[in-house]
């Protein structure tokens, strides 16, 4: 059995004179998540559709699981689970009830008792889906998602909405979904998730790929200038060399990633002769936050 879960080559997909996706091509790898970043018409959600059989392509091969999604194939939607942005639940069965319900349309499924702790709704297991908070309803898509035992799950922007503690429980759900050896591919428009779940990232713009990689290396990134910030107190000398003060009164030193380690050994030992206290010091990279921003000229959330 091949590694490649999703192989895509040349896709194209034009609306009339619009080609919003123009001959893309990457892979997905069984038991990693896969996330694709990118602005509002982009194309990753036109591209997210094609995979699931939602949308046809204009040009280019696709497999998903060894299948043409464009067939739209049982067998094929048989193994793979689909969160949407939004879905359309039954308010008033029971978490238990909508799981069991969904399951029955798969031929092979996952034992309730297990997708419902796996998702973390254990205690709202007999609660009706109209009672549940807009975290809660979030893990129940998930939930039925699972429900027939998918080897691949697509998640749309699966925490548009949420605050911050529900985003991180339902980041953890992605984690223990491969923990059991699920694929997940993730659409999102958020930096932070995107480097703590993804496995490697591409980002689209304009119907192109601009760059592919894991979060902790894409575009460089590892390789980027670093900033180091800090604050001496008032009368205290600065340190010479490529020192700024910024509005804020702080210090700044921009080094390449190789000098970063020196550069910092030399401040403290600076400071530590003169018996000076550096105040806020930290050392930063380019977050992916920023090569984002880079590669798409786009504002984060847009």
């Amino acid at each position: 059995m091949t590694d490649g879960v999703i192989e895509v080559s040349g896709l194209r997909k034009s609306y009339g004179d619009v080609e919003a996706v123009q001959g893309i091509s990457f892979n997905v790898q069984r038991g990693e998540v896969f996330a694709m970043l990118g602005p509002n018409g982009a194309g990753k959600t036109t591209t997210a559709e094609i995979l699931e059989g939602y949308r046809d392509r204009s040009a280019g091969a696709v497999s998903v699981l060894g299948h043409d999604p464009a067939k739209r194939e049982k067998s094929l939607k048989e193994r793979i689970g689909i969160v949407l942005q939004s879905t359309g639940i039954d308010p008033f069965l029971t978490v238990t009830e909508t799981i069991e319900m969904y399951a029955g349309y798969y031929p092979s499924r996952r034992p309730t008792d297990e997708v419902i702790e796996l998702v973390g709704l254990t205690e709202k297991r007999d609660t009706r889906v109209n009672k549940l908070s807009g975290g809660q309803q979030r893990r129940l898509d998930v939930a039925i998602a699972l429900a027939g035992d998918p080897e691949l799950l697509f998640l749309d922007e699966p925490t548009t909405g949420f605050d911050p503690g529900a985003r991180r429980n339902a980041w953890e759900v992605v984690k223990n979904l491969i923990a059991i050896g699920k694929t997940v591919f993730l659409t999102t428009h958020f930096m932070d998730e995107a480097q703590y779940l993804a496995d490697r990232v591409i980002v689209i713009a304009n119907g192109l790929i601009v760059a592919e990689g894991p979060p902790s290396s894409l575009a460089g990134r590892d390789q980027m200038r670093t900033r180091i910030r800090f604050r001496v107190p008032d009368g205290a000398p600065e340190p010479e060399g490529n020192v700024r003060r910024l509005p804020d009164g702080s210090l700044e030193i921009d080094v390449d990633a190789a000098g970063a380690t020196k550069t910092v050994h030399d401040l403290t030992g600076w400071a530590l002769d003169r018996g000076i206290v550096l105040e806020s010091l930290e050392v930063t990279q380019p977050s992916l936050e920023d090569v984002y921003l880079q590669l798409t000229g786009a504002e984060v959330g847009t």
